[in-house]
């Protein structure tokens, strides 16, 4: 029998427009064909939201004149996973395809801010960092509230340094080291400036993608997954919003993300967060969660939806929780620090909210500034409040000056003593807060990931409500659950897209050819 399975709701013309001009005013030219690619055109842009595009002034997709009937593998998703998949499979000797709904690719993954997580690589061991995949493996479990899918954990774990190794094989080296809430040791990996993660690692994958001529549909909306006797026969493809094309393939991969952008959904699974900003991207909507739950895939964790500490509220930017990571501190209103800034994402929250105002400061010196790049990003954007001392930057934060500078010389006799008595805060205290000029950054809580989604084993199988799956069908990044548990560790989002999104691509040529 033959069944198709349509998800319920369509990004409209509109949210694409929008999308248009919220990702650094990039815009799809599909009538200025270069033979077999569209340009899209990046021009410098005032809006935050999406900034993280793409560092070249262009990036060329295929064009659609180009599409094809029938491909081997038909991966749905252009972010970390869905690349990271693709590259797999064309690895393996096998002819993919993407398709992305939005007009540019990238999708959460080119505003990733942090890093990597990896434990025993080779990277930390240049470092002198002692690190074990044990001790990666029980501090994000112990970060889940131990609700993580122990095998998904274990695998990710147990494939990460390798997959360092091979983002370094492909042109893209992390290899500078910074530590996140809920982690002991360095093991979150970022570009050698010290930049953010996101645009450098869509850059690169995008660039490994061009040169293996793996063709990239973008404005191209998956609508529909076609499936016949429990086994994949293709998908439906709205292009443009105007041509509807049926596609085959036995293996599709599916990696559309999370619905950290519709709140229809986040409200449903938790009303406390109606209300919130979301760090995302307006292409985060679930829609294939929707379409493989609407095949009788099984979904786990779903009202597991986490929070960030540092967002700035007017534009829902998320501020790098590399900021605390190297060496920055929160105070309250009252100037006074009033939690460990690097606990685990859910209890600096909770904690924040806890506040009379719902709000806190970031306050950092000099020398963060120049070992987080991404600050020069937050100066741009008029996020930062500057000032030569910290009495001025009171001034001009409008906190009490006696307060902060208290605060500020407590914290910097803590870091010399090694010990944080009041908190108990034993990361990020290599150095204090004492060189050159103060800056601080208003942020509070908001939506940044959504734990929950499709369940998945090791293979990156989907796995039915039923216990059985449909075979050639796989899932891999924020569309999956079960490997954060209840909270994630900043850093393990990318180790997740990119290990399980190049299982995923190995998974489904392993099922071609047998």
């Amino acid at each position: 029998m033959k069944k198709k399975v349509i998800i319920g709701s369509m990004l409209s013309i509109s949210l694409l427009l929008s999308a248009c001009n919220e990702s650094d005013n990039a815009t799809a030219d599909d009538t200025a064909a270069k033979d077999t690619t569209t340009e899209t055109e990046q021009s410098d842009t005032e809006n935050i939201e999406n900034d993280a595009v793409t560092s070249a002034t262009y990036r060329e997709y295929t064009d659609i004149e180009n599409l094809e009937d029938s491909y081997d593998v038909i991966i749905i998703g252009s972010g970390g996973a869905g690349l990271a998949a693709a590259i797999e499979a064309k690895d393996a000797g096998a002819n993919p395809v993407v398709f992305e709904m939005m007009p540019v690719a990238g999708g959460n993954t080119k505003k990733s801010s942090a890093g990597m997580n990896a434990s025993e690589t080779k990277f930390q061991e240049a470092a002198g960092i002692e690190d074990s995949n044990d001790a990666f493996f029980e501090e994000t479990l112990a970060g889940g509230n131990e609700t993580n899918n122990e095998e998904l954990l274990n695998y990710m774990v147990g494939h990460s340094a390798e997959s360092i190794d091979w983002l370094d094989s492909i042109g893209i080296t992390l290899d500078n080291l910074t530590t996140t809430g809920g982690m002991t040791v360095e093991r979150t990996h970022r570009p050698s400036d010290g930049s953010a993660v996101g645009e450098y690692l869509v850059n690169g994958l995008l660039d490994n993608i061009e040169e293996r001529e793996i063709p990239l549909f973008v404005n191209s909306e998956v609508t529909a997954l076609l499936e016949e006797d429990g086994k994949m026969t293709g998908v439906e493809v709205l292009v443009n919003q105007t041509d509807e094309r049926t596609i085959s393939a036995e293996a599709v991969v599916v990696a559309t993300g999370g619905f950290g952008a519709n709140f229809d959904m986040i409200v449903e699974q938790n009303p406390d967060l109606e209300g919130y900003v979301t760090t995302n991207h307006e292409g985060s909507v679930g829609t294939g969660i929707e379409m493989i739950s609407s095949l009788g895939g099984d979904v786990v964790d779903m009202k597991d939806i986490q929070i960030h500490p540092t967002v700035e509220q007017s534009s829902g930017y998320l501020i790098t929780e590399a900021v605390r990571g190297e060496g920055a501190i929160l105070v309250s209103e009252e100037g006074t620090r009033f939690t460990n800034e690097m606990d685990t994402r859910d209890k600096v929250s909770a904690e924040i909210i806890a506040l009379p105002e719902q709000k806190a400061y970031l306050i950092f010196d000099d020398g963060v500034k120049e070992r987080v790049l991404a600050i020069e990003k937050y100066e741009n954007e008029g996020f930062v409040v500057s000032g030569e001392s910290i009495e001025e930057l009171a001034e001009a934060m409008s906190l009490d000056a006696s307060s902060l500078k208290e605060t500020v010389d407590t914290w910097n006799t803590t870091v010399s003593d090694g010990e944080d008595a009041e908190f108990g805060r034993t990361t990020a205290m290599d150095e204090d807060l004492s060189t050159g000029s103060y800056h601080a950054v208003e942020i509070a809580p908001g939506v940044h990931h959504t734990m929950g989604g499709i369940r998945i084993n090791t293979m990156t199988e989907v796995l039915k409500t039923d216990g059985n799956k449909v075979d050639g069908l796989y899932a891999a990044g924020e569309l999956t659950g079960g490997i954060h548990g209840s909270n994630r560790i900043g850093g393990n989002a990318v180790a997740d897209i990119i290990i399980f999104g190049r299982q995923a691509g190995k998974q489904a040529v392993d099922y071609l050819n047998n």
